[in-house]
């Protein structure tokens, strides 16, 4: 199992953390999936042998929420 830390722009809505956390937390291979919005940052449980980091990431820009920085461990 995997993590990763994606960090965002300012987020300006909780409706804005539903979209995320939904939306990432149906991809295949994702365990869990939480939006930290006084930090702006997305903690992402996954397995790497259904999903990668890359497109969890690739998921959040299509949302219009740009990632900033992105830490896999």
């Amino acid at each position: 199992m995997k993590k990763a830390v994606f960090g965002l722009e300012p987020l300006s809505c909780p409706t804005c953390i539903k979209k995320i956390e939904n939306t990432v937390g149906k991809m295949d291979g994702v365990e869990a999936v939480k939006v930290l919005f006084n930090s702006n940052k997305v903690r992402a449980q996954f397995n790497e042998d259904f999903v990668q980091a890359e497109q969890i990431h690739e998921v959040i820009t299509k949302l219009g929420y740009p990632v900033v920085s992105q830490k896999v461990s």
